[in-house]
């Protein structure tokens, strides 16, 4: 999933974090990832409260849930795809300065606990 050249906002940190948790970030798009998560506290905070209720919930397989649950999960998702802009329409990422930061700090903090 690459988005061009530049740096991640905090908002695309936050949807990506699934993406760097389960491995599915290769090269350019890890690498980009971990540059912002190195200057972000918010995102690194956020990073560690997804990992910390993985690691206190476990792994949910979809033969755990009953069949209605599964539905009603999908029913969700279904509603939150259509909802989301597709990413060709997301706002292009700001520009990289040669200190390699961005030349604006348009970002959204991470929810915080």
């Amino acid at each position: 999933m690459s988005w061009g050249t530049g740096t991640l906002v905090c908002r695309e940190a936050v949807e990506l974090v699934s993406d760097y948790l389960e491995g599915a970030l290769r090269g350019r798009d890890r690498r980009r990832y971990e540059r912002h998560l190195a200057g972000c506290p918010h995102c690194t905070e956020y990073l560690a409260q997804m990992r910390e209720t993985l690691r206190l919930t476990g792994r949910l397989v979809p033969e755990d849930l009953s069949p209605q649950m599964q539905e009603e999960f999908a029913e969700i998702f279904r509603r939150w795809q259509a909802e989301a802009p597709p990413i060709a329409e997301r706002p292009a990422l700001p520009p990289v300065t040669s200190a390699g930061t961005s030349s604006s700090r348009t970002e959204a903090i991470a929810p915080r606990r």
